[in-house]
């Protein structure tokens, strides 16, 4: 996971109200990960609602508040498609299910006063995209669901995101990525998020004969 990929995440997660922790700060790649080193990010919701119900699998901002404490995995793989071959070969992505990994990443959070409503450990996958076609997009929903995973976001949907709440007028000092995506778009250099949705939704007119 590079930095950018991780930066964005936290970004989606604080503009949306979440307090963010990073579990550690060193990549590993000569040995196997330990149970702390699997976690890339714990988010902690303050003001999530306590209630039994579940936010939906594809998780956009509007289902946020329905996630009080949640465990992030990052598989910020920009040119592949999470097909069903590649998370059937891939074991790598749902490392951060193993039952250690989820003990451990409870230690984050603060300790409840009583177990209830609203206290489950959302488990979160973020990654570029599903396949668009069927039947493998449902494949590879029934595979992620069955390894664990209780929700799925894409760079796509946290990027529209937060473009919508950057203000061009406003200086984001305190913010590589998000100072980085003002002036790309102060500059005309994205599409404005609501043209760029409803180009998708409206088909191209035909030319007159």
């Amino acid at each position: 996971m590079s930095a950018i990929d991780e930066g964005i995440v936290r970004e989606y997660f604080e503009q949306n109200g979440f307090l963010v922790r990073q579990a550690r700060k060193y990549q590993v790649s000569s040995r196997r990960k330990l149970a702390d080193e699997e976690i890339d990010l714990v988010v902690y919701n303050p003001a999530g609602k306590r209630t039994d119900r579940k936010p939906d699998f594809f998780l956009f901002s509007n289902e946020l508040p329905f996630v009080q404490k949640a465990v992030v995995a990052v598989k910020g793989w920009h040119t592949g498609v999470f097909t069903p071959q590649m998370l059937k070969s891939s074991p790598e992505i749902f490392g951060f299910l193993k039952q250690s990994v989820l003990k451990e990443a409870a230690r984050f959070f603060p300790a409840e006063t009583a177990a209830g409503a609203g206290d489950t450990l959302t488990k979160i996958l973020v990654l570029p995209s599903l396949p668009t076609a069927e039947p493998f997009r449902s494949q590879s929903v029934e595979l992620l669901k069955a390894k664990g995973v209780d929700a799925i976001i894409s760079f796509r949907a946290m990027l529209l995101d937060l473009l919508d709440k950057i203000e061009t007028n406003q200086n984001y000092t305190k913010s590589d990525t998000l100072q980085v995506m003002r002036i790309l778009k102060n500059y005309d250099l994205l599409k404005d998020t609501q043209l760029d949705l409803l180009t998708e939704r409206v088909a191209p007119r035909r030319a007159k004969p």
